[in-house]
Protein backbone atom coordinates (compact mmCIF):
# COMPACT_ATOMS: atom_id res chain seq x y z
CA UNK A 1 0.00 0.00 0.00
CA UNK A 2 1.20 3.39 -0.91
CA UNK A 3 -1.29 5.50 0.66
CA UNK A 4 -3.58 5.12 3.98
CA UNK A 5 -6.42 7.02 4.83
CA UNK A 6 -6.22 7.41 8.70
CA UNK A 7 -9.42 8.41 10.48
CA UNK A 8 -9.37 7.72 14.03
CA UNK A 9 -12.85 8.68 15.91
CA UNK A 10 -12.84 12.26 16.68
CA UNK A 11 -9.22 12.92 16.60
CA UNK A 12 -6.83 13.80 13.97
CA UNK A 13 -3.77 13.47 16.12
CA UNK A 14 -2.68 10.14 15.70
CA UNK A 15 -2.63 10.13 11.17
CA UNK A 16 -1.21 13.81 12.31
CA UNK A 17 2.01 11.89 13.78
CA UNK A 18 1.96 8.92 11.86
CA UNK A 19 2.19 10.95 8.52
CA UNK A 20 5.60 11.50 9.47
CA UNK A 21 6.64 7.85 10.51
CA UNK A 22 4.99 5.08 8.24
CA UNK A 23 6.64 4.39 4.73
CA UNK A 24 3.58 5.55 2.95
CA UNK A 25 1.64 8.53 2.46
CA UNK A 26 -0.97 9.26 4.68
CA UNK A 27 -4.29 10.80 4.26
CA UNK A 28 -5.40 12.89 7.47
CA UNK A 29 -9.19 12.57 8.39
CA UNK A 30 -11.54 11.31 10.89
CA UNK A 31 -14.67 9.60 11.60
CA UNK A 32 -17.17 11.88 13.51
CA UNK A 33 -20.29 10.12 15.20
CA UNK A 34 -23.09 12.16 14.91
CA UNK A 35 -26.85 11.25 16.19
CA UNK A 36 -27.81 10.30 12.84
CA UNK A 37 -24.77 8.54 12.08
CA UNK A 38 -21.31 9.00 11.44
CA UNK A 39 -19.30 10.35 8.79
CA UNK A 40 -15.92 10.31 7.76
CA UNK A 41 -13.64 13.41 6.54
CA UNK A 42 -10.58 12.66 4.80
CA UNK A 43 -7.67 15.87 3.89
CA UNK A 44 -8.36 17.43 7.30
CA UNK A 45 -6.14 19.96 8.71
CA UNK A 46 -7.84 20.33 11.82
CA UNK A 47 -10.07 18.23 14.00
CA UNK A 48 -13.51 18.14 12.77
CA UNK A 49 -15.86 20.71 15.79
CA UNK A 50 -16.94 18.30 17.75
CA UNK A 51 -20.37 17.90 18.81
CA UNK A 52 -21.78 18.34 15.56
CA UNK A 53 -25.35 18.05 16.15
CA UNK A 54 -26.47 16.66 12.99
CA UNK A 55 -24.76 14.78 10.34
CA UNK A 56 -25.31 18.36 7.89
CA UNK A 57 -23.03 20.16 10.64
CA UNK A 58 -20.60 17.77 10.13
CA UNK A 59 -20.52 17.38 6.64
CA UNK A 60 -20.23 21.60 6.26
CA UNK A 61 -17.30 21.35 8.82
CA UNK A 62 -15.29 18.98 6.89
CA UNK A 63 -15.87 21.09 3.67
CA UNK A 64 -15.18 23.90 5.04
CA UNK A 65 -11.66 22.55 5.33
CA UNK A 66 -11.85 21.74 1.34
CA UNK A 67 -11.90 18.14 2.71
CA UNK A 68 -13.90 14.99 1.17
CA UNK A 69 -17.10 13.68 2.68
CA UNK A 70 -16.85 9.93 3.43
CA UNK A 71 -19.68 7.76 4.47
CA UNK A 72 -18.96 4.77 6.03
CA UNK A 73 -19.99 1.27 6.49
CA UNK A 74 -23.99 3.06 5.24
CA UNK A 75 -25.87 0.33 5.76
CA UNK A 76 -24.37 -2.01 8.96
CA UNK A 77 -26.89 -2.49 11.27
CA UNK A 78 -24.24 -3.59 13.62
CA UNK A 79 -22.52 -0.04 13.32
CA UNK A 80 -23.75 3.83 13.51
CA UNK A 81 -24.59 4.17 10.06
CA UNK A 82 -25.83 7.08 8.84
CA UNK A 83 -29.58 6.97 8.34
CA UNK A 84 -30.84 5.90 4.39
CA UNK A 85 -32.91 9.23 4.65
CA UNK A 86 -30.30 11.06 5.74
CA UNK A 87 -27.54 10.05 3.41
CA UNK A 88 -30.36 10.41 0.79
CA UNK A 89 -30.84 14.23 1.69
CA UNK A 90 -27.10 15.02 2.40
CA UNK A 91 -26.45 13.50 -1.10
CA UNK A 92 -29.30 15.36 -2.71
CA UNK A 93 -27.81 18.74 -1.60
CA UNK A 94 -24.39 17.66 -3.18
CA UNK A 95 -22.79 17.41 0.33
CA UNK A 96 -21.59 13.60 0.56
CA UNK A 97 -18.54 12.62 -2.05
CA UNK A 98 -18.16 8.60 -1.04
CA UNK A 99 -20.18 6.09 -0.19
CA UNK A 100 -17.89 2.93 1.46
CA UNK A 101 -19.17 -0.20 -0.76
CA UNK A 102 -16.83 -2.60 0.78
CA UNK A 103 -16.10 -2.20 4.63
CA UNK A 104 -14.39 -5.46 5.81
CA UNK A 105 -16.36 -5.71 9.18
CA UNK A 106 -19.35 -5.22 7.60
CA UNK A 107 -20.23 -9.34 7.61
CA UNK A 108 -23.21 -9.46 4.96
CA UNK A 109 -21.72 -8.76 1.45
CA UNK A 110 -25.18 -7.70 0.67
CA UNK A 111 -24.86 -4.66 2.62
CA UNK A 112 -21.78 -3.71 0.84
CA UNK A 113 -23.41 -4.31 -2.76
CA UNK A 114 -26.75 -2.16 -1.20
CA UNK A 115 -23.67 0.60 -0.32
CA UNK A 116 -22.38 0.03 -3.42
CA UNK A 117 -25.51 0.51 -5.86
CA UNK A 118 -26.72 3.85 -3.35
CA UNK A 119 -23.60 5.12 -4.30
CA UNK A 120 -24.02 4.15 -7.95
CA UNK A 121 -27.80 5.39 -7.35
CA UNK A 122 -26.34 9.23 -5.93
CA UNK A 123 -23.82 9.26 -8.50
CA UNK A 124 -21.26 9.11 -5.87
CA UNK A 125 -17.60 7.72 -5.60
CA UNK A 126 -17.23 4.40 -4.59
CA UNK A 127 -15.15 3.97 -1.27
CA UNK A 128 -13.58 1.07 0.47
CA UNK A 129 -11.92 0.72 3.80
CA UNK A 130 -10.69 -2.12 6.08
CA UNK A 131 -11.96 -0.69 9.52
CA UNK A 132 -9.14 -1.47 10.78
CA UNK A 133 -8.79 -1.62 14.88
CA UNK A 134 -6.01 -3.93 14.86
CA UNK A 135 -2.85 -4.13 12.67
CA UNK A 136 -3.45 -7.34 11.16
CA UNK A 137 -6.91 -5.88 9.92
CA UNK A 138 -5.08 -3.17 7.70
CA UNK A 139 -5.31 -3.79 3.97
CA UNK A 140 -8.24 -6.10 3.98
CA UNK A 141 -10.15 -3.88 1.83
CA UNK A 142 -8.82 -0.90 -0.17
CA UNK A 143 -8.65 0.51 -3.54
CA UNK A 144 -6.92 0.53 -6.91
CA UNK A 145 -6.74 3.18 -8.42
CA UNK A 146 -4.32 5.71 -9.90
CA UNK A 147 -1.92 8.53 -7.96
CA UNK A 148 -3.20 11.29 -6.59
CA UNK A 149 -2.70 15.12 -5.47
CA UNK A 150 -5.39 16.29 -3.02
CA UNK A 151 -8.79 16.05 -2.61
CA UNK A 152 -10.38 16.42 -6.04
CA UNK A 153 -7.60 14.62 -7.78
CA UNK A 154 -8.21 12.06 -5.43
CA UNK A 155 -12.25 12.07 -6.25
CA UNK A 156 -11.28 11.73 -9.78
CA UNK A 157 -9.32 8.30 -9.24
CA UNK A 158 -11.54 6.99 -6.62
CA UNK A 159 -14.46 7.20 -9.68
CA UNK A 160 -12.40 4.62 -11.75
CA UNK A 161 -10.74 2.58 -9.22
CA UNK A 162 -11.19 -0.73 -8.69
CA UNK A 163 -12.69 -1.72 -4.98
CA UNK A 164 -10.74 -5.13 -3.42
CA UNK A 165 -11.68 -6.64 -0.31
CA UNK A 166 -12.56 -9.84 2.19
CA UNK A 167 -14.36 -9.50 5.36
CA UNK A 168 -12.09 -9.45 8.37
CA UNK A 169 -13.17 -9.59 11.91
CA UNK A 170 -11.53 -11.81 14.13
CA UNK A 171 -13.45 -13.60 17.04
CA UNK A 172 -13.50 -11.65 20.15
CA UNK A 173 -13.90 -12.99 23.63
CA UNK A 174 -17.69 -13.16 24.00
CA UNK A 175 -19.46 -10.67 26.41
CA UNK A 176 -23.13 -9.63 26.28
CA UNK A 177 -24.71 -6.48 24.00
CA UNK A 178 -27.40 -5.56 22.79
CA UNK A 179 -28.13 -6.10 19.25
CA UNK A 180 -30.06 -4.39 16.94
CA UNK A 181 -32.98 -5.97 15.12
CA UNK A 182 -32.49 -6.20 11.04
CA UNK A 183 -35.96 -7.08 10.33
CA UNK A 184 -36.79 -3.01 9.89
CA UNK A 185 -40.10 -1.24 11.63
CA UNK A 186 -42.93 -3.19 13.00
Amino acid sequence: MDVVCITDHSRIEGALRLSGELPCRVVVGEEQRTPEGELIGLFLEEPIRPGCRTAREAAVAIRRQGGVVYVPHPFDPMRRHIRPSVLSELAGDGLLDVIEGINAKTSLSSLNEKARQAAAEHSLACGAGSDAHLAEAIGAAYVEMAPFEGPADFLAALQIGRLVGHHFDPPRAWQPRVVPSTAGPR
